[in-house]
């Protein structure tokens, strides 16, 4: 019997009958249909991604430097305190050999949409650890709230900037100053893609069974940061792809799976955006998780 749906092949103009591979898979003709749109969303994906990098390239110089920031100023001792439901200042940091530029976009949208103070932290592309650049991030944190006079941040990472966040957050006490951390795209079980890049310290750092990956892995009772990642099916940097969820017992997590971009759109897509006003507008940790965005379609 003829398998419905299957063009006849044709040479010449004339049609050729359908080879008996065919005939034997009545399943073909909707797997074909799969990936066929499968092909065509990672077509449409990887012209994203080459836009965005050229985009990218072009602003990348306006970011090499640290952002400006005024000094410390502290409040009289008459004035009155914040309210206690004013929105956190959210940190954005930036991924592997990269910069604040990359957040363009992503600032404006807080900044305009969110109401909120939005910063961005610069770490050297020659940071080789990142219990390190860990470190470094837990001294700008507490610089950050002494100078806005908030107890805690929010931080949004991109790949390599949220598993440096994460590191702070559950191995360097960060959850006391992070009330939630949103990851775009990080390797938070390691990724193996690129294997010949195993050259350079800190990418060694971001394979599976690495000793940072362990750690992580580790106890983390009490740990009072929200966890909230974003990883998309076309994400060609993850390898596998669910290494962009966060997998932990003692951890309060909410994933968002994001359908149709690559690794360069998460911080730039404005419908990842609208997902982080969202998780970022959660009152407390843990209390309204179930209202986060658990899925994005994105044409």
């Amino acid at each position: 019997m003829p398998v419905t749906g299957v063009r006849p092949f044709r040479f010449l103009g004339l049609p050729l009958p359908t080879p008996p591979f065919l005939t034997a898979l009545p399943g073909l003709p909707a797997l074909s249909a799969r990936v066929a749109g499968l092909s065509v969303a990672l077509l449409k994906s990887t012209a994203l991604e080459l836009a965005i990098l050229a985009g990218h390239l072009l602003l990348y110089p306006s970011g090499v430097t640290q952002e400006r920031r005024a000094a410390p100023v502290l409040p009289p001792p008459d004035a009155p305190r914040l309210p206690a439901d004013e929105k956190p200042p959210v940190l954005l940091l930036h991924g592997f050999i990269d910069n604040r530029s990359v957040f363009v976009l992503l600032r404006r949208a807080l900044t305009q949409h969110g109401g909120r103070r939005v910063e961005s932290l610069n770490y050297s592309p020659l940071t080789c650890d990142i219990p390190t650049a860990a470190a470094l991030l837990g001294r700008h944190v507490e610089e950050l709230c002494e100078r806005t006079g908030r107890p805690r941040v929010d931080i949004v990472g991109h790949s390599l900037g949220g598993l440096i966040a994460r590191y702070y957050v559950q191995r360097l006490g960060g959850d006391a100053r992070i009330r939630t951390l949103v990851t775009l795209g990080t390797p938070h079980s390691g990724t193996r893609v690129v294997p010949l890049a195993d050259a350079h310290p800190i990418v060694r750092q971001m394979r599976p069974g690495s000793a940072v990956i362990e750690e992580l892995k580790e106890p983390a009772p009490d740990c009072r940061t929200q966890f909230v990642s974003f990883w998309s099916d076309l994400d060609q940097i993850m390898v596998p792809l669910e290494t962009a969820c966060v997998d932990h017992p003692d951890l309060v997590v909410q994933n968002v799976r994001v359908t149709g971009i690559g690794h360069l759109a998460l911080p730039v897509h404005p419908a990842v955006a609208n997902g982080i006003r969202q998780a970022l507008d959660l009152a407390a940790p843990g209390a309204d998780a179930k209202e986060a965005p658990t899925g994005l379609t994105v044409a």
